[in-house]
Order: structure tokens, then sequence, then C-alpha cells
């Protein structure tokens, strides 16, 4: 009997990930950010994606095993990689620049008594150049940074399959699919400084050495919803930018206001305990707005962190209701 399984991570560019010169290009609309991925991905519609322009690669990671008699007898890959193309307004002309696709990585199989592990990585860079000091030699690079993003994926004789992404490139955002291309996880923390001047050479899985990642669930679709909602009207928002340890907010205090995340991963502490985590496209302080009351945790980064501010009276009644049925009550 064969059995296949797969998990695909997306890599995409969302508002507001990009700091300093760099982000001048996008501001201008001479080159755009990516609107967020759909929450499930059919057969077939990574390759319409890239060609809407609306992700920068996909890497998927597809395996299978072959059972006999409750044994696992011959195992394999398939599957494989996409890279976007770049497309530049100069003028009144659209000019593209087709990624550059790296060899596919694939490790070879390993093997235990029930099970086969899969690990492969897939990026690649843009076409077009990105002059910039780098750190390291050769202290001056042409070519953009690479991102890339690396999957592992476990299946059972028993027909069940694990995956996890282990390593990704520190931007742009990836978010990853399960079997049924149903959204899962997304990494939690963007750091756009450290992929501007890093990512290259030797300090990715070509060069040897690849980078770990911080995984946030994926928030529900109401979030998701709500979230694009707020990004709408995100200018006439307040911002909060917390570093590691900063508090959001603090348990038994009063406050109405609810935060979107943006970027980083926030521990929801009760009583001193850390009972969860919550990272980018949350949507936190549901349950004291809705009552005008105390906040039920204490809300610190575990990473450095930003959050939209909402003011209280900006959700309707209904949608802050139904955002607090899927949260635990401490977290909101």
């Amino acid at each position: 009997m064969r059995i296949e399984k797969s998990v695909t991570a997306v890599t995409w560019i969302p508002s507001e990930a990009i700091a300093g010169m760099p982000k001048l290009p996008f501001e201008l609309g001479i080159t755009h950010y990516d609107p967020p991925p759909p929450d499930r991905i059919d057969e077939g519609e990574l390759e319409a994606l890239r060609d809407a322009d609306r992700l920068r690669e996909a890497n998927q990671l597809r395996g299978w095993i072959e059972v006999d008699d409750g044994k696992i007898v011959d195992c394999g890959y398939s599957g494989g990689a996409l890279v976007g193309t770049t497309r530049v307004k100069v003028g009144p002309k659209i000019l593209a620049f087709p990624g550059v696709e790296y060899p596919l990585i694939q490790h070879e199989p390993e093997q235990g008594p029930d099970w086969v592990k899969f690990v492969q990585s897939a990026g690649g860079r843009m076409g077009l150049p990105a002059p910039r000091r780098v750190h390291g030699k050769p202290f001056f690079q042409i070519a953009s940074a690479s991102a890339w993003t690396t999957l592992q994926l476990i299946i059972y004789a028993d027909g069940t399959a694990k995956h996890k992404l282990i390593g990704a490139s520190p931007f742009p955002r990836h978010w990853l699919y399960d079997d049924a291309g149903k959204l899962i996880e997304k990494s939690g923390e963007i750091d756009f400084e450290r992929w501007w001047r890093e990512s290259f050479g030797p300090n990715m899985p070509w060069g040897g050495e690849d980078s770990p990642t911080v995984i946030a669930a994926a928030e529900s679709e109401l979030e998701r919803e709500l979230s694009r909602l707020v990004m709408a009207q995100a200018n006439a928002l307040g911002r909060r930018e917390l570093t590691e340890g900063e508090t959001l907010v603090e348990q038994d205090q009063p406050g109405i206001e609810i935060f979107l995340v943006l970027d980083g991963m926030l521990d929801v502490e009760v009583d001193g305990e850390t009972v969860a985590q919550v990272g980018p496209g949350a949507i936190l302080g549901v349950r004291a707005a809705m009552e005008g009351g105390l906040r039920t945790s204490t809300l610190r980064a575990a990473t450095r962190c930003r959050v939209v501010v909402i003011p209280g009276g900006d959700l309707e009644q209904a949608e802050l209701a139904a955002i607090a049925s899927g949260h635990r009550r401490e977290m909101q």
C-alpha cells in the first residue's frame, strides 16, 4: 500500500514588513507588498498564486512510503518548489525580473521501525539586484538576499503524518499548509535587518547553515478577516513596539484597547505562569473590551513585537463575541 503526504510553505511579503530605505520602492508603488495567501490552497493553486504575483516562493514537500504487511518497504520524495517573478513599475512600463531558484535540497530519508522522516529545503532570491553592505566577507553584495524554508515531514505506517518548519530565512513571512491544503501555522517573527545583512553565501542551507524560526499557530478565519479590515485603515491606528520581555498589558489592570499582533510572539501569563503563546494575526484584549473590565492575563513579549492598537469601540459587539468564543478566557 502506498501512503503519500505533504506539507507546503508559502513565502510572502506582508505590509509594514520592511524598514528603512529598502521600504521606499514599496511606498512609491514601484513594487508591492503581497496580499495574504488564502486560508486553503487546493491542488494546482500554487502555480496560480505564483502567476498572479501573490507569492515569492513555495516549498512543497511531498513524500511517500510503501507499506507491506505493516512494514515500510520503500519510500521517496515527490513535490517540488516555485519561485515567483518580481515586477517593478518604471514609468508607464512594468518590468519583470524572474526569480533565481536554488537547487532543491532533499536529505536522505531517515527510516525508523514504523516511520520515515523527510527533510527538504527550497528557496531562491529576486532576479533584481540589491546592492548593500553585509556582515562578513565580502562585506558588499549586489545580488538580493536569499529566502528559503526547510520543512520536515514524518509519515507513519498507519497512515498518519507529522510536519514541522525546522528552518527559514528571517524574512519575509512563511505560512504552512497541511496535507489537506489548510493553513495551520506561520513563522512568528520577521527580522528584515538580519535578513538584509546576513542571508547570503554560508548563512543559508546551500552554504551549510540554516536559521531556526519561531512558529505561531494560525489564528481563526474570523481573526484573519478582521485583521484585513483593520489593516485597511491601519494608518489611522496607533502602534506599539515591544522589546523582548516588555509587557503589553498586566493582569487585573483596567483597559479596553484591543491589539492586533503584526509581528513577533507574546507570552500569555496568568498568575505568573505562561499558559499560551500567540503570534502574528492574533487579536487580543477582547474580553476586557466587551465587559469594560479588567485584563484576564499579562501579555509579555517573548520576542520583539509590533502591534496595532485598536480603540475598544471600533469593533462591533457581535465581532468581539465571535472572537471571544474561539479564545480561552485568559487570552482575552
